[in-house]
Protein backbone atom coordinates (compact mmCIF):
# COMPACT_ATOMS: atom_id res chain seq x y z
CA UNK A 1 0.00 0.00 0.00
CA UNK A 2 3.12 2.48 0.32
CA UNK A 3 5.00 4.14 -2.79
CA UNK A 4 7.67 2.68 -3.74
CA UNK A 5 9.17 5.90 -3.67
CA UNK A 6 9.39 6.55 -7.22
CA UNK A 7 6.64 9.41 -6.81
CA UNK A 8 7.48 12.54 -5.30
CA UNK A 9 4.18 13.72 -2.72
CA UNK A 10 4.20 16.98 -3.86
CA UNK A 11 3.10 19.00 -6.96
CA UNK A 12 5.48 18.88 -9.69
CA UNK A 13 4.01 21.29 -11.72
CA UNK A 14 4.49 25.31 -10.77
CA UNK A 15 2.13 28.15 -11.68
CA UNK A 16 2.77 29.26 -15.65
CA UNK A 17 4.91 32.51 -14.65
CA UNK A 18 4.87 34.05 -17.95
CA UNK A 19 0.65 34.22 -18.34
CA UNK A 20 0.92 35.98 -15.18
CA UNK A 21 3.94 38.39 -15.69
CA UNK A 22 1.78 39.51 -18.81
CA UNK A 23 -1.56 39.85 -17.53
CA UNK A 24 -0.11 41.82 -14.54
CA UNK A 25 1.77 44.19 -17.38
CA UNK A 26 -1.65 44.26 -19.46
CA UNK A 27 -2.92 45.79 -15.53
CA UNK A 28 -0.34 48.10 -15.36
CA UNK A 29 -1.01 49.63 -18.88
CA UNK A 30 -4.04 50.20 -18.65
CA UNK A 31 -4.56 51.57 -15.08
CA UNK A 32 -1.99 53.96 -16.55
CA UNK A 33 -3.59 54.77 -19.91
CA UNK A 34 -6.84 55.41 -17.71
CA UNK A 35 -5.12 57.76 -15.70
CA UNK A 36 -3.38 59.61 -18.68
CA UNK A 37 -6.78 59.43 -20.61
CA UNK A 38 -8.58 61.43 -17.34
CA UNK A 39 -5.68 63.81 -17.43
CA UNK A 40 -6.15 64.79 -21.11
CA UNK A 41 -9.84 65.29 -20.89
CA UNK A 42 -9.60 66.88 -17.46
CA UNK A 43 -7.04 69.64 -19.49
CA UNK A 44 -9.34 69.71 -22.19
CA UNK A 45 -11.92 70.82 -19.60
CA UNK A 46 -10.11 73.47 -18.10
CA UNK A 47 -9.36 75.19 -21.18
CA UNK A 48 -12.54 75.39 -23.00
CA UNK A 49 -14.77 75.60 -20.26
CA UNK A 50 -14.12 78.38 -17.75
CA UNK A 51 -15.92 78.88 -14.60
CA UNK A 52 -17.60 81.88 -13.79
CA UNK A 53 -16.91 83.90 -10.55
CA UNK A 54 -16.48 81.72 -7.21
CA UNK A 55 -20.14 81.62 -5.31
CA UNK A 56 -19.99 84.35 -2.27
CA UNK A 57 -20.20 83.57 0.76
CA UNK A 58 -22.51 86.05 1.89
CA UNK A 59 -24.97 85.92 -0.50
CA UNK A 60 -28.17 83.89 0.73
CA UNK A 61 -31.01 84.05 -1.90
CA UNK A 62 -31.77 80.81 -2.29
CA UNK A 63 -34.20 79.45 -4.88
CA UNK A 64 -36.40 76.55 -2.99
CA UNK A 65 -37.71 73.81 -5.84
CA UNK A 66 -41.00 73.23 -6.77
CA UNK A 67 -43.55 71.44 -4.59
CA UNK A 68 -43.75 68.72 -2.95
CA UNK A 69 -40.07 69.30 -0.65
CA UNK A 70 -38.86 67.12 1.43
CA UNK A 71 -39.21 68.21 5.11
CA UNK A 72 -36.32 69.21 6.87
CA UNK A 73 -37.35 68.06 10.23
CA UNK A 74 -40.21 65.83 9.90
CA UNK A 75 -40.86 65.12 13.43
CA UNK A 76 -41.56 68.77 14.26
CA UNK A 77 -43.58 69.21 11.28
CA UNK A 78 -45.85 66.12 12.21
CA UNK A 79 -46.25 67.43 15.75
CA UNK A 80 -47.49 70.83 14.20
CA UNK A 81 -49.87 69.03 11.86
CA UNK A 82 -51.39 67.16 14.78
CA UNK A 83 -51.43 70.04 17.26
CA UNK A 84 -53.55 71.87 14.46
CA UNK A 85 -55.76 68.71 13.41
CA UNK A 86 -56.35 68.47 17.20
CA UNK A 87 -57.43 72.42 17.68
CA UNK A 88 -59.38 72.08 14.56
CA UNK A 89 -61.43 68.94 15.97
CA UNK A 90 -61.94 70.52 19.80
CA UNK A 91 -63.38 74.12 18.64
CA UNK A 92 -65.99 75.74 17.14
CA UNK A 93 -65.76 78.08 13.74
CA UNK A 94 -66.97 79.19 10.34
CA UNK A 95 -66.63 76.49 7.46
CA UNK A 96 -68.12 78.60 5.21
CA UNK A 97 -69.36 81.45 6.85
CA UNK A 98 -71.87 82.74 3.38
CA UNK A 99 -73.87 79.63 3.26
CA UNK A 100 -73.88 79.39 7.11
CA UNK A 101 -71.69 76.29 7.47
CA UNK A 102 -69.81 75.47 10.99
CA UNK A 103 -67.31 73.11 12.55
CA UNK A 104 -68.04 71.68 16.43
CA UNK A 105 -65.74 69.69 18.12
CA UNK A 106 -66.06 66.17 17.86
CA UNK A 107 -67.20 65.33 20.96
CA UNK A 108 -70.09 67.56 20.70
CA UNK A 109 -70.96 66.03 17.26
CA UNK A 110 -70.90 62.27 18.43
CA UNK A 111 -73.54 63.41 21.41
CA UNK A 112 -75.78 65.39 18.76
CA UNK A 113 -75.21 61.62 16.47
CA UNK A 114 -76.96 59.78 20.18
CA UNK A 115 -79.02 62.41 20.50
CA UNK A 116 -80.57 62.57 16.87
CA UNK A 117 -79.98 59.51 16.23
CA UNK A 118 -78.52 58.17 12.56
CA UNK A 119 -81.15 58.28 9.01
CA UNK A 120 -82.29 54.97 8.25
CA UNK A 121 -82.67 54.43 4.62
CA UNK A 122 -86.17 52.81 3.94
CA UNK A 123 -85.72 49.54 2.81
CA UNK A 124 -87.50 46.96 0.52
CA UNK A 125 -90.21 45.27 2.71
CA UNK A 126 -89.89 41.62 3.75
CA UNK A 127 -91.99 39.14 2.03
CA UNK A 128 -94.09 37.02 4.25
CA UNK A 129 -93.04 33.67 5.20
CA UNK A 130 -96.62 31.34 4.05
CA UNK A 131 -96.04 32.94 0.71
CA UNK A 132 -92.59 31.71 -0.04
CA UNK A 133 -93.37 28.09 1.70
CA UNK A 134 -94.08 25.55 -0.76
CA UNK A 135 -97.83 24.39 -0.83
CA UNK A 136 -98.68 21.29 0.50
CA UNK A 137 -100.64 19.21 -1.49
CA UNK A 138 -103.29 16.37 0.42
CA UNK A 139 -103.28 12.79 -0.59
Amino acid sequence: MHDTGKQPRYETRDVATRPMMWSAIGLVVLTVAGLAASWIVMKYFVTTQKLGPPASPFDQSRTLPPAPRLSVKPEIDLKKLQAEEKARLSSYGWVDHATGTVHIPIERAMELSIERGFPVRPGPTAPKMNSLAPKRQSP
